[in-house]
């Protein structure tokens, strides 16, 4: 199976282009194989690009752990950046379906290929039980955080996957991976939830890390970085035009006023390209 490997602002996953490979027959168990950094190639997950009859090319993502997701907005920029680098679809403006529907991308060339990507990532998602959790509130904005009376206050939206989003006076190894995990796991989020730390600098400039849903601490997380900004405008902690520093790179974000839409602009890099083993 031919693979490539791409990374957005260094939260990086194995690729399968399945408009020329076999789907594989068993997508969580080749995830968890892949993204093994000691036995596998190494990354975050894995993502199928396929054939879509409503979209230039549809996205199914993977966690580390095998686990399915709704969405993953830095992988798809990668997937935008290989449908046109390898001539999938040679348009400028492509459109990819995703687990939350079909978004629009915009694609910023150099040398003739794909540089970074703008997404219309949609509506945000505010609607508690449709994010998922059972915190009170549409959405539940800073909440108390229900694990081991940490007095963090959690904000809750949905990018298409669910997020709760702490602001905090300082990012720590003790919040990221002490309570990222007991937060991604509570009872209050049925399907579970990313968990992302914030700091903010100044109204239009934060830095973020991120305990995702299956997959542990990452560089960066595109879903959650947008998650991120509308949580700053609802507790007015954050501007609508904002900076997000992740570990693995800066992402642009907009929240308009005018449709509601957030919109995420970031890089995508390819990195190498190989062959698994069918077995």
């Amino acid at each position: 199976m031919r693979f490539t490997k791409m990374h957005g602002c260094g939260n990086d996953y194995v690729y399968v282009d399945c408009f020329h490979e076999k789907m594989p027959r068993d997508p969580a168990a080749l995830s968890r194989a892949v993204s093994d950094r000691h036995f596998g190639i190494g990354s975050d997950g894995l993502i199928l690009i396929c054939p879509s009859d409503k979209a230039d090319a549809r996205m199914r993502m993977f966690n580390a752990d095998g686990s399915e997701a709704e969405m993953c907005g830095n992988g798809i920029r990668c997937v935008a950046k290989y449908v046109y680098d390898h001539g999938i679809a040679r348009n400028t403006r492509l459109n990819v379906e995703t687990g939350r529907g079909a978004l629009t991308l915009d694609l910023e060339l150099q040398g003739g290929k794909v540089k970074r990507v703008r997404v219309d990532m949609g509506q945000p998602i505010l609607q508690a039980s449709d994010i998922p959790t059972t915190l009170p509130g549409n959405p539940p904005i800073n909440i108390l955080a229900p694990v081991d009376g940490v007095p963090l206050q959690l904000t809750c939206v949905s990018m298409g996957n669910p997020h709760a989003v702490a602001f905090v006076d300082e990012i720590t190894d003790k919040l990221v991976h002490g309570i990222g995990p007991k937060i991604e796991k509570h009872p209050v989020f049925p399907r579970r939830t990313n968990v992302e730390f914030v700091k903010v600098n100044r109204l239009d400039d934060a830095r973020m890390r991120v305990w995702e849903r299956g997959s542990g601490e990452t560089l960066a997380c595109g879903t959650g970085a947008c998650a991120s900004a509308v949580a700053g405008v609802l507790t007015g902690k954050l501007a609508r035009i904002v900076t997000m520093h992740l570990l693995g790179g800066d992402l642009e974000l907009h929240w308009s006023e005018g449709d509601n839409h957030v919109y995420m602009t970031g890089p995508a890099v390819e990195v190498f390209s190989g062959d698994w083993p069918d077995s």
